[in-house]
């Protein structure tokens, strides 16, 4: 992880200050990028996160699915996880805390707004950052390639029916045709431009590939921060006017994260896993695609909506908590190896 990595929350942070005094002093040309829309797309806010997905989606090698075999108690633990239990687990913490718990403390007419973007953010697996996490854990790179491949393709065929049966779930209106236009416009689209690139530049050489992601990877980000400006210039009324909106949904993101971490490394010890394969399951297990839950939460919602500043509030913590994660597995490696069930 580079140092501009390292400290993303930063970033994340000096992007919500930023984008809430634009917002303020500008507000007139941000209702002109706010009507820059297209069958309920914003253009602007699209092509940022294709800059922010389509360099993330370059590292996948769809090749290695002939590996699932290889790490097949490991890859089952992660997929239980990241289909069975994660989406339903924030659903469950979403209706909990924000609709309950929390609900005198937030605007009224957004709280079912903020559970979508919960549901949204939990309902698609992380990619690109697992890399580095599972680096940080010494993963076995095999498994977190295979893992982060499989779950991929996966999310092509299950996003949007899981999305739409959690949100009906909590009796949210589930707008099908903007829902799987963003699967379209965000996953399988990105999906197949980035396996052909890929491919191209394999032609090339391993080099060739190497030195595009280098390149491309500050540009993901940089879009990355430049939604978020965007989105905070959209919502800072709101904030302003309810300073306690971020840090409250935090907590279901918080508990989903650290509960989906200890019970993907413990369902891992119990079948006896190596701790090369535990640790990255534990993280891919507990992480988000973010980049896709900010981008369907402006699709379905819209920019001002707290669909997607609850999806926002997942890029803040996301780093700072995942680091943490990486923290206690490496801490607790001689626990586990020690306690291995064989």
């Amino acid at each position: 992880m580079n140092n501009f990595e390292r400290y993303l929350t930063l970033w994340v942070a000096l992007c919500i200050v930023v984008g809430i005094a634009l917002g303020h002093w500008l507000p007139g040309l941000f209702q002109v990028i706010a009507a820059a829309e297209i069958a309920q797309v914003n253009l602007p806010v699209a092509a940022l996160i294709w800059l922010m997905i389509v360099p993330m989606l370059l590292k996948i090698d769809f090749a290695a699915l002939g590996q699932v075999g290889q790490h097949w108690r490991g890859i089952g633990v992660t997929l239980f996880i990241n289909w069975a239990v994660k989406p339903f687990s924030m659903a469950l913490l979403g209706w909990l805390f924000i609709g309950w718990l929390l609900r005198p403390y937030l605007p009224q007419d957004q709280i079912q707004s903020y559970i979508a973007g919960l549901i949204l953010l939990a309902a698609a697996p992380c990619t690109a950052m697992v890399f580095v996490w599972s680096n940080l854990v010494r993963g076995e790179p095999h498994f977190t390639l295979s893992q982060v491949a499989l779950n991929d393709a996966i999310m092509v065929v299950a996003f949007a029916p899981l999305v739409g049966l959690l949100l009906g779930i909590s009796a949210i209106t589930v707008p099908w045709d903007t829902l799987l236009l963003s699967v379209g416009l965000y996953i399988l689209v990105p999906v197949l431009l980035a396996q052909l690139w890929r491919r191209r530049l394999l032609r090339q050489g391993e080099a060739a590939l190497q030195l595009v992601q280098a390149r491309l990877g500050p540009v993901s980000l940089l879009a990355l921060l430049a939604t978020l400006v965007l989105l905070f210039a959209f919502q800072g009324g709101q904030i302003v006017a309810h300073p306690l909106v971020i840090a409250l949904l935090a907590v279901p993101i918080l508990i989903q994260v650290y509960f989906n971490a200890g019970l993907a490394y413990w369902l891992n010890r119990r079948f006896g896993v190596a701790h090369c394969v535990a640790g990255p399951s534990a993280l891919i297990g507990a992480s988000n695609f973010f980049e896709l839950a900010v981008a369907a939460a402006i699709s379905l919602f819209g920019l001002q909506s707290g669909a997607a500043l609850a999806t926002v509030v997942g890029v803040l913590i996301e780093v700072p908590v995942m680091l943490s994660v990486v923290y206690i597995v490496n801490a607790s490696r001689g626990w586990y190896e020690n306690h291995t069930q064989v």
